[in-house]
């Protein structure tokens, strides 16, 4: 049964990080509520419950936590950490509030305790910013050791508000049980780091394979289309959809390649190709792909793809002029399959249909510095720019074709 309700679908950066939510939420449990839970349980032991869930000690605690955790939540989640002040912040706040209501904060030992263990891993976290490798994993493991021991630490303040005599270290620790204890403790927060280091360097390595896997996938299928298809894989079946096709190919480039290098052939058509990137970074591409010397472009909107055929012209032309090249360009709309195509272990997001086949052909027939719109297009515009209208003859095509001539 599904519920009535449906959250929103996470995107690739949240699916990699992580939400706020969960910033917030790991802030809480992973660091910000391990001394004040020791904390809780100390006093509510000592007091009992009735006087300490009726005195504002408890409520003052967790309202200290829950607003460090979140504002440290989100200073992770904005990039900007700060874990030496982070850490601070509910001691501080349960400091000052319990000052100001007249308590003797500092003549307690647990309080002692809690700026003590505050300061010392928010210095190990500060530091471990700037450190990597090995150095960095000792203070993981170091920080765990800290934190198993501060349930010793208050096993011990405990024992000297209940017994004077447990002042003294020596005496503490003239009981086998609480050598067995201290021991225990340590070599179990020494294991817990161990721990936290692998499973976060592994982290780390899962985090970074995810990156490099997108960069490779909006290569390869777009960064439009990777966000929808991880939230939804069945936008990627095969459907029938309208969609406006753009070619574009340099006039003269196999003639100039054969004088050229093969690193310099490559160097010309990387600098072409993030030329011409810049046109349609910020238009609703559904497809990019370069084959050789030739572009093609899809896209949701024709008001789009001419937008981005114009600064093309404008944009390639410069960069091809040093060359002594130029490109044509041809645009049409209308019906095609766009989907996932191929076999089990070899698929591509492509197009196939006519509409395809006769944007192509009338790239084919553009001359250097031109852009030919089919008919279909070009009527379909809100604004249609000024054009010379002309027929053409294309291969495939019994019937002439009724073209739109910009930029010549």
């Amino acid at each position: 049964m599904k519920s009535s309700t449906t959250s929103r679908p996470l995107d690739l950066d949240e699916r990699l990080h992580g939400t706020l939510k969960n910033r917030i939420m790991q802030e809480f449990f992973a660091n910000t509520a391990h001394f004040p839970i020791a904390n809780i349980f100390l006093e509510l032991l000592i007091e009992g419950p009735g006087y300490y869930f009726s005195a504002p000690d408890f409520y003052i605690l967790l309202f200290a936590c829950l607003l460090q955790a979140t504002i440290v939540g989100r200073w992770q989640y904005a990039g900007t950490p700060h874990p030496f002040i982070g850490n601070l912040i509910a001691p501080a706040i349960y400091t000052v509030i319990e000052l100001s209501l007249g308590d003797r904060f500092f003549d307690a030992p647990n309080h002692l305790a809690y700026w003590g263990f505050a300061l010392a891993i928010g210095c190990i976290q500060q530091i471990r910013l700037y450190l990597y490798g090995w150095s960095a994993d000792l203070l993981i493991i170091l920080e765990n050791v800290i934190r198993a021991s501060i349930v010793l630490v208050m096993y011990w303040v405990f024992g000297m508000l209940a017994e004077s005599d447990y002042h003294n270290l020596t005496v503490f620790f003239a009981d086998a049980s609480h050598i067995f204890l201290a021991i225990t403790i340590l070599l179990i927060g020494l294991m817990m780091g161990f721990a936290r280091r692998d499973s976060e360097n592994f982290l780390l390595m899962l985090r970074d394979t995810g990156e490099q896997l997108r960069r490779y996938s909006e290569w390869l299928l777009g960064k439009d289309r990777l966000a929808p298809a991880m939230a939804d894989p069945a936008s990627l079946s095969l459907n029938r959809r309208r969609r406006c096709v753009l070619f574009m190919d340099i006039r003269g480039f196999t003639r100039w390649s054969e004088a050229q290098s093969p690193e310099a052939v490559v160097s010309m058509l990387n600098r072409y190709c993030e030329t011409a990137e810049y046109c349609w970074a910020h238009s609703d591409v559904i497809k990019a792909k370069l084959t050789g010397d030739e572009i093609m472009i899809v896209f949701a909107a024709e008001e789009n793809a001419l937008k981005t055929a114009l600064c093309l012209h404008q944009r390639i032309s410069l960069f091809l002029d040093s060359y002594g090249l130029g490109a044509g360009i041809g645009l049409h709309a209308g019906p095609l399959v766009e989907g996932l195509i191929g076999g089990e272990y070899i698929k591509a997001y492509d197009i196939i249909g006519d509409t395809v086949n006769t944007a192509k052909r009338l790239c084919d027939h553009a001359k250097s510095g031109e852009i030919l719109l089919s008919s279909a297009l070009y009527q379909s515009l809100e604004s249609p720019p000024a054009a010379s209208k002309h027929e053409i003859q294309v291969k495939g095509k019994s019937a002439a074709l009724t073209v739109f001539s910009l930029a010549k």
